[in-house]
C-alpha cells in the first residue's frame, strides 16, 4: 500500500532543528565534491626572453592541467604600445604550445594590454586510446 494513498493520510511528527542541521550537511556535502575551476593569472611581456617565455608557458600547462582556466595578460610599457605584433607573437606562442589541452574561450585588447582566457579541455579517454596504450 502506497503511503500516498493510505486512508487516513500519514504525516510524520520531526524535529524542525534536526532537519536543519541534516540539510546543512547534504549541501555542506555536495560543495565538497564540486570542482571550482578557478582564474589564474599569467602575466607576460612582448619582448620576454625564450627561457624566461618557456618557463611561463611551464606555468600556464600545470594551471590547465590541475582544471583551471588561465588568463594570460601581456602589458606594453612606454613605447612598446607602437608595436603590438611582438604581443601578439608572444601570444601566439603561449597557445600554440598548449593547444592540446586548451582552448581560447575569450580575448580582450585594451590600449595598454592584451588578454586572452585559455580554457581547459576536458580530456576524454576512448576505447581507441586505451587499446593504444595496450599494445
Amino acid at each position: 500500500m502506497l503511503v500516498a494513498a493510505a486512508n487516513p493520510p500519514v504525516c510524520r511528527l520531526l524535529d524542525y532543528g534536526k532537519y536543519k542541521y541534516e540539510q546543512a550537511r547534504k549541501e555542506r556535502r555536495a560543495k565538497r565534491s564540486q570542482k571550482v575551476g578557478l582564474l589564474k593569472e599569467v602575466r607576460l611581456r612582448p619582448k620576454i626572453e625564450e627561457h624566461d617565455l618557456q618557463a611561463k608557458i611551464r606555468t600556464t600547462k600545470k594551471l590547465l592541467e590541475q582544471g583551471n582556466k588561465v588568463r594570460l595578460v601581456l602589458r606594453f610599457r612606454g613605447r612598446e604600445v607602437v608595436y603590438p605584433e611582438l604581443g601578439r607573437k608572444v601570444l601566439r606562442e603561449v597557445t600554440e604550445a598548449s593547444k592540446e589541452i586548451a582552448v581560447v574561450s575569450s580575448s580582450t585588447n585594451d590600449q595598454r594590454s592584451i588578454a586572452l582566457v585559455l580554457s581547459p579541455v576536458a580530456l576524454k579517454k576512448t576505447k581507441e586510446t586505451e587499446t593504444d596504450a595496450k599494445t
